[in-house]
């Protein structure tokens, strides 16, 4: 199949969003379908994939999340997405992100092929989540609704959790038209292994005191504000923990409140890492911490933590329970107090939530490989073809 891709954001970056894009298409490059991705003029270029982007050569940076820019932006993604799919002339349009799933409806019309797409959250929430959209803005209502009406438009939604599949089910799309697609990971890159201890001199860690791993974005709603005021509360802070907090952006940000905080040298910042070095990085970590705080989305960061079998701290979220199950230490109400306590829990306890991580490794093994997202994927697609 030739299968042309629509995501209206700066691929490529090391975050969740980018990494799930990246993983499904691969594997579908992998199981011998043609992709091309048409996407924005920012981001990283990549080897493993057929990539056009919007002919803008001056808007080569982009900050992750909500932008006034990306309106812009996806005005002009349009037209190069449609220009694209008329020489492609795809059998599928797979798209991603609530801007590329109205984009591609025009051009599957147009081109009488079937429109399907990833859904990892709502577009408002995230809006209010990034605080990009106030709660009390008059376009709210009226976004809300345009939002609805683009979840109705694809013939296959593929919601990334159980939380979103829930949020569609509300929205009235089709429940026919729902088909659960979880986050995944490469068990083999992402695997259990010694900690490198030229790294860990190199990130100025200690080696006698036990290291909490967090790996992902920098930003309020992914809990990070949360962290480092727990690192400051007791329990914890009277824990000899370190701290290694790998991710982007508002680095410095996050260093001057670690600061105003007292943790000083217990707290870590690498910034952006590339994704192909986290495992390295990830191993350095006795326990891994996921403090998100959105209800509304995913939690792809989870997958890598459970392939590496690192024991797991996370706030009580739908899709952190999906995942984990009762093989982590799940906390709520999300506040400093309850997560100091539940990470000195853990790493009390290592030898009794290591067993956990042994057994959420197991179920990445089973259940959350790229290999079994193109499948699942390829079947839907061909069932669409053979309608």
């Amino acid at each position: 199949m030739r299968i042309l891709a629509i995501a209206p954001t700066a691929f490529y970056a090391d975050y969740g969003c980018h990494i799930r894009i990246r993983g499904q298409l691969r594997a579908l490059q992998g199981a011998g379908h043609e992709i091309r991705l048409v996407t924005y003029p920012a981001g990283r270029a990549t080897s493993d994939l057929a990539v056009t982007r919007i002919p803008l050569p001056f808007a080569r940076t982009m900050p992750v999340g909500s932008s006034r820019r990306k309106i812009l932006l996806d005005l002009l993604l349009a037209p190069t997405a449609l220009a694209t799919a008329l020489r492609f002339r795809p059998h599928i349009i797979h798209t991603y992100l609530h801007e590329g799933a109205l984009i591609g409806w025009f051009i599957a019309r147009l081109l009488r092929v079937p429109l399907t797409a990833d859904y990892q959250g709502s577009l408002t929430a995230e809006m209010l989540d990034h605080g990009f959209l106030s709660p009390h803005s008059r376009f709210l209502r009226p976004l809300r609704r345009l939002e609805c009406w683009i979840d109705r438009r694809p013939d296959i939604l593929f919601p990334s959790s159980d939380a979103a599949l829930a949020q569609l089910e509300q929205r009235t799309a089709p429940r026919q038209r729902l088909h659960p697609l979880p986050d995944a990971v490469d068990p083999a890159l992402f695997s259990p292994q010694p900690s490198d201890p030229a790294l860990r001199a190199a990130l100025g860690l200690d080696s006698d005191r036990p290291t909490i791993v967090y790996l992902g974005l920098l930003a309020p709603y992914q809990g990070i504000d949360l962290l480092l005021e727990a690192a400051a509360t007791p329990p914890l802070r009277d824990h000899p923990a370190q701290f290694l907090v790998m991710g982007f952006p508002h680095v410095a940000r996050y260093q001057n409140k670690a600061r105003k905080l007292g943790l000083g040298e217990r707290v870590r910042f690498t910034g952006a890492i590339p994704y192909s070095h986290a495992p390295r990085h990830l191993a350095l970590g006795d326990v891994a911490v996921a403090p998100k705080l959105s209800a509304t989305e995913g939690s792809g960061k989870l997958l890598p933590y459970m392939s590496m079998a690192l024991p797991i701290v996370a706030t009580d979220t739908p899709a952190h329970r999906q995942y984990l199950g009762g093989d982590s230490i799940l906390v709520g109400p999300a506040t400093a107090e309850a997560l100091a306590t539940a990470l000195v829990e853990a790493l009390s306890e290592l030898s009794i939530w290591r067993q956990g991580a042994l057994r959420l490794r197991q179920k990445v093994k089973e259940r959350y490989t790229w290999e079994q997202t193109a499948q699942t994927m390829e079947a839907l697609f061909r069932q669409l073809l053979g309608q």
